[in-house]
């Protein structure tokens, strides 16, 4: 009976690994095909960077809810309803016939997957309660991601080439559908619902102030500089600051009216807490603008085809994946340094990309500076949380790692927004290949920039970060 039990355990494990694997691969599934959406759906430069920074956008400001509706719910029912959308709305994204279409299937994809992917983590927190098999299954979630990455990029660049009666963009979102099948039939039959938690009260209205004010900002970053930053433009970004401050003194409020809020702000007292926000900020911005530039500079710069782009990346993906289980035993002894060593590496392949990826670059020297890439940052992403979280309390650790998850999307979608802005412009002045590398040039250039801030944030950091000494009030 023990051992019959502890079979269905790690095929729950399997089945909730479903979540995060479907995040991920549409993540990096989209870098390969922006060329071809761009074409297929006659976008213009800031609608294609929608398409991504929408995914991102919807994610960040339900990711929090979506945890919380796991509790309020049931695990089981939510995660049912976040596969069958996801499932739903990336038909609709592979059947859009024009950019606006796409962008808004786009935000609810974003959206449904906020609220599948918390409870797949849930889920392992309650499955495996002896802490060397949650570590397993915590060690297994992080292999799924680095996966993930690999098939995405791969799979991305294999079926933009192919045609089987669709173009072979339309195959990235429609490839969801068998694979959503089978994981709803799983979760149906195989996964028992958890106990609901009762007291606990949704913030609606903090949520619903949240997602404008960070469409505020996104929207008029990518269509504002596209139009020549009208007025409208520029109003909406003045307006998403008003509408944070408003947020913020929402949240303060219903802490003193013994209600639940969206995010925690007393967290933001903790001194740490916020130099490792804005170390996730700037990183990732850097992160997510490098992918989006690198794709479609190789593609469109150097000439190479999509499936070729994907394979190119392979080696960045098995790298970061080797670093980052590195790193997972290195911090412990050496704390930040193992972060700021992944900086330096990454800062090294930046300078090299811009002296080597010129035209007619050799391939292996592209593949070699990618995946030197990869393997810096193997170093820093995993690690980044793990070494601000020290700052935190354990029993707000989870409330934490929200925030940090929300900060982290909404950096990447500012990232695509404002990076992705600087390469754009550039290519939009000629179209040539030499002004794909000038463009590519002027991107790394600002991903420099974001990293130094970077280094300066960690810089800031003690070396191994303790607990603050602060009263936090709780409802």
């Amino acid at each position: 009976m023990k051992e019959k039990m502890n079979r269905s355990k790690w095929l729950a494990l399997i089945i909730v690994l479903t979540a995060p694997m479907l995040y991920v691969v549409d993540i990096f599934i989209i870098n390969m095909a922006i060329p071809a959406i761009k074409k297929g759906v006659h976008a213009t430069d800031g609608e294609v960077q929608l398409v991504i920074a929408g995914y991102l956008l919807g994610s960040a400001a339900f990711l929090i809810s979506g945890g919380r509706a796991g509790d309020y719910l049931g695990k089981k029912k939510v995660f049912f309803l976040g596969m069958f959308f996801f499932t739903l709305t990336s038909c609709l994204c592979g059947l859009s016939q024009i950019a606006l279409q796409l962008n808004i299937t786009r935000f609810f994809q974003g959206v449904s997957s906020a609220i599948m992917v918390p409870q797949s983590i849930a889920f392992i927190q309650i499955l495996f309660t002896n802490e060397k098999e949650r570590a397993k299954a915590i060690g297994w979630y992080g292999v799924t991601l680095s996966i993930a990455a690999i098939i995405g990029q791969i799979l991305g660049g294999y079926l933009v080439d192919t045609q089987f009666g669709i173009e072979g963009w339309r195959l990235i979102f429609l490839i969801n559908l068998p694979i959503g099948i089978i994981a709803l039939w799983a979760i149906w039959n195989f996964l028992e619902e958890t106990d609901k938690e009762t007291g606990k009260e949704f913030d609606y209205t903090g949520a619903t102030i949240l997602t404008i004010g960070l469409i505020c900002l996104i929207y008029p970053l990518t269509e504002g500089r596209e139009r020549g930053w009208p007025l409208w433009s520029l109003g909406l970004i003045i307006l998403s600051v008003i509408i944070f401050i408003f947020f913020i003194r929402d949240q303060k409020n219903k802490l003193l009216l013994n209600k639940i809020p969206l995010i925690d702000v007393v967290l933001f007292k903790i001194r740490a807490f916020n130099i490792g926000l804005l170390a996730v900020l700037f990183h990732f911005m850097m992160h997510t603008a490098f992918l989006l530039m690198s794709a479609v500079y190789l593609q469109n710069g150097l000439g190479l085809s999509a499936l070729d782009c994907g394979l190119y990346f392979v080696l960045h993906a098995v790298l970061f994946m080797i670093s980052a289980m590195i790193a997972s035993k290195l911090i412990v002894k050496f704390g930040k340094r193992v972060l700021q060593l992944g900086v330096a590496i990454i800062m090294v392949s930046f300078i090299l990309q811009i002296l080597f990826f010129k035209p007619h670059v050799s391939g292996l020297y592209v593949i070699l500076l990618i995946g030197m890439y990869g393997l810096g940052n193997g170093l820093v992403l995993p690690s980044l949380l793990t070494v601000a979280l020290g700052a935190i309390p354990p029993k707000f650790a989870g409330v934490a790692a929200g925030i940090f998850s929300t900060f982290q999307q909404t950096a990447s979608a500012l990232g695509i927004s404002i990076l992705g802005g600087i390469f754009y412009s550039v290519i939009n002045m000629n179209h040539s290949r030499l002004n794909y590398y000038k463009a590519f040039t002027y991107g790394i250039a600002a991903n420099m920039v974001c990293l130094c801030v970077v280094v300066f944030m960690l810089y800031l950091m003690p070396t191994f970060v303790k607990q603050d000494s602060i009263e936090i009030h709780t409802a």
